[in-house]
């Protein structure tokens, strides 16, 4: 089974096709409603047009522009182009299977594998599920792109593994932080725009054991063992929580600080100001500090926003906020 998190489940946000469940379709859900589904709910999967849920029972549920439901679910990871579920098979494996998200699970798959086929016999790695895109046994992940299944070098040991929509991002048994893929707006954090065809360790982490990471579309955040929150890549919606033009003009606007008048009518002369220190792209992993000195505990991120929950149980969002 998805690791089971005990609690109720919100959602917010955009909600034209329905992907809220129970919030109805073509508006914006502005604060969080509870979740609603057959059982349940141990996991949830988001993309941008339909969520996932699993539930407790097994029983995996569709909302918004792709609908449908199937039993025997042990996990499920959503994105536009594919739906991969790890099903129940006789015995105790499971199967590896990947769907148009609109099939509404019916029919066949599109492919279909024994995720552990190819798995050797490292101590503990027959436990590992839960954790899509990261395959049971953690030696191999699913892509996006075809060949669908993608192996690992064995020596990395893998813990936890995130796509964005250009990179990739993983975190190993030790704690490291590893990334490859695109790099063009500095989402790789080896401080250079460059792609990596390889999983490469990020040198501005060495001895900062992690706990916790994510990829948004083009940036990447992880959370240390002691709840230091580092972050890196495209700032061009506030993402990163780190100054940025877009949403400087936008206050501005907003304000009106641009229209001040005199009594008499006359326009207010300003002092010029020294240019603000706007960053568009952070491409080392730059040290962020919450509020209160809050200890993060966990992250997450959309194409241009992040979300980070904190050991006293508060949640913090900043980026992209127009749905």
């Amino acid at each position: 089974m998805a690791e089971e998190r005990p609690g109720a489940w919100f959602g917010f946000g955009f909600c034209g096709f329905g992907q809220d469940p129970g919030s109805g379709r073509e508006h914006q859900v502005l604060s969080p409603e509870p979740l609603r589904a057959g059982g349940d709910i141990c996991h949830v999967s988001a993309s941008w047009s339909y969520t996932a849920l699993v539930t407790r029972g097994g029983r995996v549920e569709l909302s918004g522009s792709a609908s449908g439901a199937a039993d025997g679910c042990r996990d499920a990871w959503a994105s536009e182009g594919l739906l991969v579920l790890l099903r129940d098979r006789s015995g105790s494996r499971a199967e590896l299977q990947a769907w148009p998200p609109g099939s509404g699970l019916r029919g066949e798959p599109l492919w279909a594998q024994d995720p552990e086929a190819e798995e050797g016999d490292e101590p503990g790695a027959e436990g590992r599920t839960g954790l899509l895109p990261l395959l049971p046994g953690s030696r191999a992940y699913v892509s996006l792109q075809p060949p669908l299944r993608r192996a690992l070098a064995p020596e990395l040991r893998a813990r936890r593994l995130e796509l964005g929509i250009e990179h990739a991002l993983l975190l190993d048994a030790a704690g490291q932080v590893f990334s490859w893929g695109g790099g063009r707006h500095g989402q790789l954090g080896h401080g250079t725009l460059e792609a990596e065809p390889e999983p490469r360790p990020l040198e501005a982490l060495q001895g900062l054991p992690m706990s916790q990471l994510a990829a948004g579309g083009w940036h990447s955040v992880c959370v240390s063992e002691t709840g230091d929150i580092y972050i890196w890549g495209w700032n061009e919606s506030g993402q990163l929580a780190l100054p940025t033009r877009s949403l400087a003009e936008g206050k501005r606007t907003d304000t009106g600080e641009d229209e001040g008048l005199n009594e008499d009518g006359s326009k207010v002369e300003r002092a010029a100001e020294a240019p603000a220190p706007f960053i568009a792209i952070q491409p080392f992993p730059a040290l962020l500090d919450l509020p209160l000195g809050s200890e993060a505990v966990g992250v997450s991120c959309g194409s241009r926003h992040t979300a980070v929950v904190t050991r006293t149980g508060e949640l913090y969002t900043w980026g992209w906020a127009s749905h």
